[in-house]
């Protein structure tokens, strides 16, 4: 078994029942949540939009390959609607992305792990803070702690479940 960490956003319809969808589709899916992080409000990163995201980070213990669980991810937001806009960021009922798969490195072109840009974004450190401060990315070779510190981002809002 390896631990994952899963990003989760949605800006769109019910966005807390979004998240607890996304939710109930990984877990039991090849994958077992293990626990889950406060949820946390966003503006958009890296597009205009007037709707606000909800984040949230889950930890998971699977037996799958990141490939397969990659597969499994894309599965998830396909059932929830997600549609691929050819612009790389919109409004979206679900994104879903794979963080971190243990401490390994991957370079491919369907995958990249870690995420790459997770360190500028605090709606990803932020939540990824409640559930493994510790955790030393091991591209950068820092904690998620000292990431958070050195990302530009204002600290964000919880929002309240």
């Amino acid at each position: 078994m390896i631990t994952a960490y899963l990003g989760l956003g949605t800006n769109m319809g019910d966005r807390a029942g979004n998240l607890a969808d996304a939710r109930k589709l990984l877990d039991g899916n090849l994958m077992d949540i293990m626990s889950v992080s406060h949820v946390y409000v966003s503006e958009p990163w890296g597009f205009d939009s007037d709707h606000d995201f909800l984040n949230q980070v889950i930890e998971v213990r699977t037996k799958t390959d990141a490939f397969d669980l990659l597969d499994i991810v894309q599965e998830a937001e396909n059932k929830m609607g997600r549609t691929r806009m050819l612009t790389a960021y919109s409004d979206r009922v679900i994104d879903i992305d794979i963080l971190f798969y243990g401490d390994e490195i991957i370079s491919s072109k369907p995958l990249i792990i870690p995420h790459p840009l997770l360190h500028k974004r605090m709606f990803v450190l932020q939540p990824m803070a409640d559930l493994a401060p510790g955790f030393v990315h091991p591209v950068f070779n820092r904690t998620i702690a000292e990431l958070m510190e050195e990302c530009k981002d204002p600290p964000l809002t919880r929002f309240p479940l």
